[in-house]
């Protein structure tokens, strides 16, 4: 419960408005994950529709999908065509909203500690250094992978104590897509959104 916790956390604050160094990102999405949550928490826990949508309305602009979608097929990217990447790309993300989403009723801004940036931000990847403190008294450490566009810096990536979503994810669908297929693995990420809604 602990570590999904963390990861909860984690994925929710892959949110917030483009910025313009790294840790702005960070900063920002807890700053607008504050904001969107305050007085809403007893709302968003019993209408699920409501508590995505506020996290896909702050998570869309700032969160790379497809690029994230990339690095988790790996090989299997550029063995599809357009449309089978477009339909993963979106189931994945529903996937991440499912999995994650309900994080942000957890979301204390007091527990997160973003420390000093010390890359390089004229590279067009960078890493964000984060501590979230759990009420135990535990220091977890959480570092966002962001790459530079256009627009501004977006997230792609979560490691959590060093272990990285993007590839957990890809070792996980890897196996899935090499026995099912890439068609299959899509299917059955859209089909624990229908599993969901059929529960509610």
């Amino acid at each position: 419960m602990k570590q999904f916790f963390v990861v909860s956390i984690a994925w929710s604050l892959s949110c917030g408005a483009l910025a313009a160094s790294p840790n702005d990102v960070v900063q920002q999405a807890a700053d607008s994950l504050a904001v969107a949550i305050e007085g809403r928490k007893d709302e968003l826990a019993d209408d699920r529709d409501a508590l995505f949508a506020v996290v896909d309305e702050i998570l869309l602009p700032i969160f790379d999908r497809r690029y994230a979608a990339q690095l988790v097929l790996g090989r299997h990217w550029r063995n599809a065509n357009e449309e089978e990447r477009e339909d993963f790309i979106e189931a994945f993300y529903k996937s991440l909203l499912r999995k994650y989403g309900e994080g942000i009723l957890q979301f204390d801004q007091s527990s997160l500690e973003i420390l000093p940036f010390r890359g390089d931000d004229t590279k067009n990847r960078a890493t964000v250094k984060t501590i979230i403190k759990l009420d135990d008294g535990t220091k977890v450490p959480v570092n966002y992978g962001v790459v530079k566009r256009d627009a501004g810096w977006m997230m792609f990536d979560v490691a959590i104590e060093g272990i990285s979503y993007v590839r957990n994810f890809r070792t996980e669908l890897n196996a899935e897509i090499q026995a099912k297929g890439l068609t299959a693995v899509i299917d059955r990420l859209n089909g624990e959104q229908d599993s969901t809604s059929a529960a509610e």
